[in-house]
């Protein structure tokens, strides 16, 4: 399998965004594989389609990822910004659908009901393959009126992939009915290997096949034993389990954290500390020297 590492961002609760900027410089310099800016609405995250349009003419080589809310935007402004985007980046663009947080505010500043946003996200999906795809699409649907719609310039990439997170039997589903490529988070490598049985299982039901080489992880790290803001926030978002099991909290703990994934047959690995360094750029230079010497 190629290993390759990515770093996430998640926004202005991590660095300053004028700071964004020498963190992507960083980062190329270093050969990441990727920067990935995960999206949501009112909590302080760069918004994607701004932040990584910069990013693609400040680097050459980085690709640049999001994961981005699908529900509330409209398909064909999507497909177009999209197809523009990974245009400009010469191909870089890489993409993890999501329904956006359950928080009740999220939900409403997504201008949609929370209820619909998995069928939003159904319907939407195929029509921005064929958007990509170059065909004149008409479509009328539960949630989506096309007329004679087409998008022009088209992306570089062929196809554009879009992949899929989650972790109940829904996304599961999703991931296998529509998806071409799964990456969870805040899991343990032991969740992560069932869910992708999960995955390979429901994408056979739909005589589809996942690429081997399409399965990845938000890894999330912390450089010393967890403070407890920390830890608080990790047991309110995963109760059931250890957040020790779930954060390698060493250079150690990390490595053989990525050899489980990668045991578990988990190639792709989107980085990030737990709490935000004093020094972005002396914290790129560890974790390079710590894991890059794996990306083949």
């Amino acid at each position: 399998m190629k290993v390759r590492f990515g770093f996430t961002c998640r926004g202005s609760n991590d660095l300053p965004l004028e700071d964004f900027v020498q963190l992507c410089v960083d980062l190329e310099r270093l050969r990441f594989d990727s920067i990935w800016l995960p999206e949501t609405m009112l909590t302080g995250s760069f918004d994607p389609l701004v932040a990584l349009s910069h990013v693609a003419a400040l680097t050459e080589r980085l690709k640049i990822g999001s994961h981005l809310i699908l529900p509330g935007r409209a398909p064909v402004r999507l497909a177009r910004e999209l197809a523009q985007l990974d245009r400009l980046s010469n191909g870089r663009l890489l993409l993890i659908a999501v329904l956006g947080l359950p928080d009740p505010g999220e939900v409403a500043a997504q201008g949609v009901e929370r209820s619909v946003r998995g069928a939003m996200i159904d319907e939407m999906v195929p029509l921005l393959r064929r958007l990509w795809a170059g065909e004149t699409v008409t479509h009328s649907g539960e949630h989506y009126e096309l007329v004679d719609a087409s998008i022009d310039p088209l992306p570089v990439q062929e196809p554009l992939e879009l992949w899929f997170g989650g972790a109940v039997p829904s996304a599961l589903s999703r991931v296998g009915r529509l998806g071409d490529g799964y990456i969870p988070g805040l899991s343990t490598p032991q969740e992560g290997a069932e869910k992708k049985l999960a995955v390979q299982h429901a994408a056979q039901e739909f005589n589809r096949a996942v690429d081997p080489e399409h399965f990845g992880v938000n890894l999330s790290y912390s450089r010393g034993p967890l403070s407890s803001a920390a830890r608080e926030a990790l047991v309110q978002r995963r109760p059931d389990v250890d957040p020790e099991n779930l954060i390698p909290t060493s250079a150690a703990s990390l490595n053989e954290t990525i050899d489980a994934w990668i045991e578990a047959g988990y190639s792709k690995f989107l980085l990030r500390p737990v709490e935000a360094p004093a020094d972005w750029s002396g914290e790129l230079e560890q974790l390079a020297s710590e894991v890059l010497a794996r990306q083949s």
